[in-house]
C-alpha cells in the first residue's frame, strides 16, 4: 500500500481465554487488515506465551496491510483479565521484549481490560453500561463526564458471580449435595458425567480436582438441564441471573443518569440466544426500568481501535 504514511496507523486487539482478534486501521478508521489468533488470558497462559500471540498478530496484520509494524502509532490491547495497572505494565513490557528479540519495532502501547474496550465499542464512545458474562462477569461504564466506573470481575477465587465457573461450580455442587442426600434431584449428575465421559460422581470428583475438567464449561450443561425442566438447574440460573442483574443496578446507580441507560450485554452466556440470556435479559428488564438493552453498536477490538484512534490524536 503505496499511499500509507508513516505512524498514522493504529491497532485494535480484543484478548481472552480462547482467541484473539487484531484490527489494524487508518487514520480515518478504516480497517486494513484483521487477524484472529489463539488466545492471550496472561493469567492462565502466562505473560510470554500471551505476548508471542500478541505480537504475531501485530506482525500479520502490518504484512497484511504492507507496512512496517513501526508505522503503527498506537497499539491498544484490550485483555480478560486485564483491569489493574500492575498486571496492565506487565503486559506491555512483556510485548516489548517480545518484539525485539524479533527486531520489530513497536510505538505506543496501551493495555486495558477487554470490558474497557468493549464499552467503547458498544457506543463508540458515548454514555452507557457493559454486561459481559462468559467464563466470569463484570460490568463497565461511562457517565456524562467520561468517568469508567467498573462492578465485579474479580475472579473466580473472589467473585465473577453469574458467569461459566459460577454456573459450573454451582451444578456440581448440587450434584454432591444428592449424592450426599442432602439436596434435590438433579439430572445433572447423569448429565455431566455422559457428557465428560466420566463413569460417576466419584469419577466427577476426581476430574474436578486433577483439573481434568474445566468447571466453566459445564455452565451449558446447566442450561440444558433447565431447558429439560430440572428444578435444580432452573435455580442455578435464577441464582446467577440475580447477581449479573446486581451488577447492572449497583452501576446503573454510579451512572447516576436521569434518562435511559442504554446497556449492552456480552459474552458467550449473554450474547447468544439461550435460556440463560433470556432469563437474565427478563430480570433486567423487569427490575430495572431505567436500563434499556440494546445490541452493541460495533465490536469490542473495533473499540480498542477507536482508542488507539483517540490516543494517536491526542499524543
Amino acid at each position: 500500500m503505496n499511499n500509507i504514511k508513516s505512524a498514522n496507523l493504529v491497532i485494535g486487539i480484543d484478548g481472552g481465554g480462547t482467541k484473539t482478534v487484531a484490527l489494524l486501521a487508518d487514520e480515518s478508521g478504516d480497517v486494513l487488515s484483521e487477524e484472529v489468533g489463539g488466545p492471550s488470558n496472561f493469567h492462565i497462559i502466562g505473560v510470554e506465551v500471551a505476548a508471542k500471540t500478541l505480537v504475531k498478530l501485530i506482525k500479520t496484520c502490518c504484512t497484511k496491510a504492507g507496512c512496517a509494524t513501526d508505522m503503527v502509532a498506537v497499539i491498544v490491547m484490550g485483555l480478560a483479565g486485564a483491569g489493574r495497572l500492575p498486571d496492565q505494565d506487565r503486559v506491555a513490557e512483556g510485548v516489548k521484549k517480545v518484539a525485539r528479540s524479533r527486531r520489530l519495532k513497536l510505538n505506543k502501547i496501551i493495555v486495558e481490560s477487554d470490558a474497557r474496550i468493549a464499552l467503547e465499542g458498544a457506543f463508540r464512545g458515548a454514555t452507557g453500561i457493559v454486561m459481559i458474562v462468559g467464563t466470569g462477569s463484570i460490568a463497565a461504564g461511562k457517565d456524562n463526564d467520561g468517568t469508567i466506573h467498573r462492578v465485579g470481575g474479580w475472579g473466580r477465587t473472589l467473585g465473577d458471580e453469574g458467569g461459566g465457573y459460577f454456573l459450573g461450580q454451582e451444578a456440581l455442587i448440587a450434584v454432591l449435595r444428592q449424592y450426599d442426600g442432602r439436596g434435590e434431584s438433579t439430572i445433572l449428575t447423569d448429565l455431566i458425567a455422559g457428557k465428560h465421559q466420566l463413569e460417576n460422581v466419584e469419577a466427577i470428583i476426581a476430574a474436578v480436582y486433577n483439573k481434568t475438567i474445566d468447571i466453566a464449561s459445564l455452565a451449558p450443561d446447566v442450561i440444558e438441564a433447565a431447558r429439560e425442566g430440572d428444578r435444580v438447574a432452573e435455580k442455578i440460573l435464577q441464582r446467577g441471573a440475580v447477581e449479573i442483574e446486581e451488577h447492572v443496578r449497583v452501576l446503573s446507580s454510579k451512572l447516576n443518569s436521569t434518562q435511559k441507560i442504554h446497556t449492552v450485554l456480552l459474552g458467550g452466556l449473554l450474547s447468544g440466544d439461550n435460556l440463560y440470556s433470556k432469563i437474565v435479559r427478563e430480570k433486567i428488564s423487569g427490575s430495572l426500568p431505567n436500563v434499556q438493552i440494546q445490541p452493541a453498536l460495533v465490536s469490542p477490538g473495533y473499540g480498542a481501535v477507536l482508542m488507539a484512534l483517540s490516543a494517536a490524536r491526542t499524543g
